[in-house]
């Protein structure tokens, strides 16, 4: 009969190889658990102290910032709503203006045109040639 002492110890040494490896493979399941919940405890301490505040104050500025866009955005339409009423009683006085020019004009050109009309009617009635004595005894 083979003598099993020399595989007995082995089988041993390697049955003592697998619980060490066990233990160890929990240790660093426990481990990796315990630094899990620590640097979880770090970023909710973390949370706490910087990000909440910075959070809070962000949510400030964010409802500033709100504010302002309102109140740029009433101004821009009252700034645009005086700028078209402006446009319009722009376009109504320049039409005023042209109607008012152009009857001036016209009673310019009307008054131009009568004094050419008295005119041209006093240098043909003084250019007409008079009859002379000869002229009218002939006749």
């Amino acid at each position: 009969m083979p003598d099993l002492h020399t595989t007995n110890v082995l089988l041993g040494i390697m049955a003592a190889t697998s619980v060490l490896e066990a233990l160890l493979v929990i240790g660093m399941g426990v481990g990796g658990f315990v630094a899990y919940r620590r640097v979880m405890q770090l970023v909710t301490d973390l949370e706490a102290r910087q990000i909440t505040p910075l959070r809070e104050k962000v949510d400030a500025i964010l409802l500033d910032v709100k504010s302002v866009t309102a109140r740029v955005s009433q101004q821009s339409e009252r700034v645009d709503h005086a700028i078209s009423g402006t446009m319009e009683r722009v376009d109504e006085t320049a039409g005023r203006v042209r109607s008012s020019v152009r009857e001036r004009v016209a009673q310019a050109i009307g008054i131009v045109h009568g004094v050419r009309a008295i005119l041209i009617s006093i240098l043909h009635h003084d250019s007409r040639p008079k009859p002379t004595a000869t002229a009218a005894g002939r006749a």
